[in-house]
């Protein structure tokens, strides 16, 4: 079922794009935003930027994405993996996590990595690195209980 909000339709999103799901968030490659290392992630139900989270959103968004950060800097072997918020094309709150390896040039590195999305843009690669960032994850949140 499609709604008028990109970020809402995700909850469609094929599972080989997706690292984890639970009642609260969701960490998956988008469509658009497929260079590898690169995810979303999101609240599930739809919250309009940051100050639309709930209290439970909210308790819980910090540990989401040290998690997803953490699990992402493991699977690619990035020098430094970024977290961004902007809210201004999609307003229902989410982050992107950005790997950054050695290869990046320095013109392409903190906010300038966004140039990245059309130069290595790769649906396959991208959705590769899922069951390695699920299985770090996985790991990192069982330890951490």
């Amino acid at each position: 079922m499609s709604t008028d909000c990109f970020v809402c339709d995700l909850e469609n999103t094929d599972e080989s794009a997706v690292v984890f799901r639970d009642d609260l968030w969701a960490a998956e490659v988008v469509p658009g935003y497929e260079v590898p290392g690169w995810f979303f992630l999101r609240a599930r139900r739809h919250a309009e930027r940051i100050v639309g989270l709930d209290e439970p959103e909210a308790e819980t968004f910090g540990r989401r994405a040290r998690d997803m950060v953490a699990a992402v800097t493991e699977a690619t072997g990035a020098e430094a993996t970024y977290l961004l918020a902007f809210g201004e094309s999609f307003p229902h709150f989410h982050v992107l996590i950005t790997a950054r390896g050695a290869d990046v040039p320095a013109d392409r590195r903190a906010g300038d990595i966004l140039k990245l999305r059309g130069e290595r843009a790769d649906v396959e690669a991208a959705r590769a690195l899922v069951p390695a960032v699920r299985k770090a994850y996985t790991t990192l949140t069982t330890h951490a209980s």
